[in-house]
């Protein structure tokens, strides 16, 4: 049985996103796959940004990884992807049906945004008969397989009012007026906010046993992913109300795959608007046809590369199936909560994702002989004991619940 894994790992270095803990956690989870669960390290593909001799987890590097990961897929193969890094949200397109309002993204190095339908067509794509196993250590990563089933967690039961402290619910209501704001071009101050949810310094956290760690969390709003931008790209006229033309504009067919639908809506626009009459229309129309023969250009290289790519695309079924016998993904936390990257004692070196470093403590203790369901429970229990206030979800068919973890 082949076992094949993708772990992914973003500290930001000398960026105002700068975390500490998620190369630690790509390398305790490569200790755990191949020491515990039997994978191969040449089976293993290790995505990190801190060390140039790796492969940089940029959008492109990160979407050509995981593609190649389910092509490569057969019935009976094991798949795994670990992602530990910023989580955000985009305000879901108007002609989307979607239950949280947004889309859950996790951030590339580069700010390429990678979307929660683009994993759930990943895993579409994953043959029946084989498993594929995500944990995202990431902020707002419950909801990263759009539309999978939530087996734990209070995402879609209960809801922000409903659940949690008076305190929880005031911060709920403040980081969906912020990103609301934030999808009209309105950057509201950090302290007029939830200062957990904006860009901060490390804050000391008490843990038990009077140890104490300095916690930074994984969110990264989208002012914060527009300012990086602006400083990669030196552009200064990246609108932040518009957070998609912006990413269609500096990363073109390299951007989500919701860039192609744009380009192919302003083609059919340009299409259907050339028999329109005046001189005002002529000129439009000259443009257009410019335009129109760039974009076919740009499309049919993009359906060459997609064939390509998806010649085992009958195999795996192209009619979406319901979501999914095959794939799981264990998230660190509510679709509208954080996840902590902490230092223990002010450790870089020890920094950890404290979901991850939740994860690796239980298979220890366990040896690995733990469901899915079980996984997630004690990880909840283990991390409210802490201190932590994020709640790991569990999102898979019922058939799964009670599978074990990873095999």
């Amino acid at each position: 049985m082949a076992k094949r894994a993708v772990l992914i790992g973003c500290n930001y270095p000398g960026t105002k996103a700068e975390l500490k803990g998620c190369i630690n956690d790509v390398w305790r989870t490569h200790k755990c796959l191949t020491n515990i669960y039997g994978f191969s390290e040449k089976d293993i593909t290790v995505l990190i940004d801190t060390q140039h001799s790796y492969t940089q987890p940029t959008g492109r590097n990160i979407r050509f990884a995981l593609s190649s990961l389910v092509r490569s897929a057969k019935p009976g193969h094991v798949l795994f992807v670990h992602y530990s890094g910023h989580g955000t949200r985009l305000p879901a397109d108007a002609d989307e049906e979607d239950n949280t309002g947004y889309d859950e993204c996790i951030v590339p190095t580069d700010m390429n945004l990678i979307t929660d339908d683009e994993f759930r067509q990943y895993v579409d794509k994953v043959p029946r008969g084989c498993k594929i196993t995500i944990v995202s250590d990431s902020c707002h990563s419950g909801g990263l397989i759009e539309a999978a089933k939530e087996q734990i967690g209070d995402s879609s039961k209960e809801g922000g009012l409903n659940s949690g402290s008076v305190f929880e619910s005031i911060n709920f209501l403040l980081r969906n007026v912020e990103d609301t704001s934030e999808s009209r071009g309105i950057d509201i101050p950090t302290e007029m906010g939830d200062p957990s949810y904006k860009e901060v310094e490390e804050r000391r956290v008490e843990l038990p046993h009077g140890a104490y760690a300095y916690v930074k969390n994984r969110s990264l709003p989208i002012s914060t992913v527009t300012h990086i931008l602006k400083q990669k790209t030196g552009k200064d006229d990246i609108d932040i109300g518009k957070p998609r033309h912006a990413l269609s504009n500096i990363f073109g067919e390299d951007a989500s795959p919701k860039v192609k639908n744009l380009m192919k809506l302003v083609l059919n626009k340009l299409q259907h608007g050339s028999g329109e009459n005046g001189g005002h229309s002529r000129i439009l129309g000259q443009v257009g046809n410019l335009a129109q023969h760039f974009l076919e250009q740009k499309l049919d290289e993009d359906d060459e590369e997609t064939h390509v790519g998806s010649r085992r695309e009958e195999y795996a079924g192209s009619i979406k199936r319901n979501l999914l016998d095959c794939g799981i993904l264990l998230s660190g936390c509510q679709t509208d909560q954080t996840s902590a990257d902490a230092s223990p004692y002010g450790n870089s070196d020890r920094a950890y994702g404290a979901f991850s470093n939740v994860i690796q403590t239980i298979i220890e203790e366990t040896n690995g002989a733990v469901t899915n369901r079980e996984l997630v429970l004690k990880a909840r229990k283990i991390l409210r004991k802490q201190g932590f206030n994020q709640k790991p979800g569990l999102y898979c068919s019922d058939h799964n619940v009670n599978a074990t973890f990873v095999c």
